[in-house]
């Protein structure tokens, strides 16, 4: 047997060799492209180009928010209604006539989680909208996005974000692998770890409010994430706090002073 042992050492250096470098890994910054990253380019937010835009420039992750239509597909937008359709009543044929400023239609959480999937440096931060509808169509739109998650193998991919609980308990329940975060600011990190959640992604305006939760969250083992933070004065103070991510409709801003 021993005299096998070289053979085999020799044989994984050929096979290293061969295969060329190891593959890219998820990027270690805490830049997070609030709606991709559009506003430097003037492109549409929650799009394709956004996405890509955010990868382009090495963000760590590109957050996106996802409404389900009235037939039960998972569309991408900001708002609960797009050139006044809303699109929770709309059906996905009404939504698929609609276009974006560049031209693209407004994207599946399919699309956009796939096009996402073609490299492995920048995460996808699925927001999952409250329903304006029912409790339960929220619940059914956390169920249908966590399915579409694990049909695509795209688990590694994807973090999950929501201001409602119930989304967020439900989320956990279905993948509790799954890293999960709360949005709303009304739980306390001792609250969040409890209910299992992986961190805190809350507003600057309640974390200068409750600086306290830097450190609680961070004793907890949380992850720290705040937004929407546009201006240099409020990034140069999170970066202070040790934040794991900030999301910002200022990436490249953040990259300049991360860079200085």
């Amino acid at each position: 047997m021993n005299h096998l042992i070289p053979i085999i050492i020799v044989s994984l250096i050929i096979c290293l060799t061969a295969c060329g470098p190891a593959p890219e890994t998820f990027l270690d910054n805490p830049v997070i492209a609030h709606r991709g990253a559009w506003k430097t380019e003037g492109l549409p937010q929650n799009s394709i180009a956004s996405l890509q835009r955010a990868i382009d420039i090495g963000c760590a992750g590109s957050e996106f928010d996802v409404w389900m239509t009235s037939d039960g597909v998972l569309v991408l937008n900001h708002d609960a209604d797009y050139e006044g359709l809303v699109l929770e009543t709309a059906t996905f044929e009404e939504v698929s006539q609609l276009r974006l400023s560049n031209g693209e239609r407004l994207p599946t959480a399919e699309e956009y989680i796939r096009k996402g999937m073609t490299q492995n440096r920048t995460k996808l931060i699925f927001e999952v909208k409250p329903s304006k509808i029912s409790t339960g169509r929220g619940v059914e739109l956390a169920e249908k996005s966590v399915d579409i998650v694990k049909s695509m193998g795209a688990e590694k991919w994807v973090d999950y974000i929501t201001f409602d609980h119930d989304i967020g308990l439900r989320i956990i329940a279905l993948d509790p692998d799954a890293n999960v975060a709360y949005l709303n600011g009304d739980k306390s990190p001792q609250e969040l770890k409890e209910a299992g959640y992986f961190g805190l992604d809350y507003n600057i305006r309640v974390m200068k409010e409750n600086p306290n939760w830097f450190e609680e969250a961070r004793e907890l083992g949380l992850n720290i994430n705040v937004w929407t933070v546009n201006n240099r004065e409020d990034m140069e103070w999170l970066l202070d706090q040790n934040v794991d991510y900030i999301t910002t409709d200022e990436p490249e801003l953040l990259f300049e002073m991360l860079n200085d």
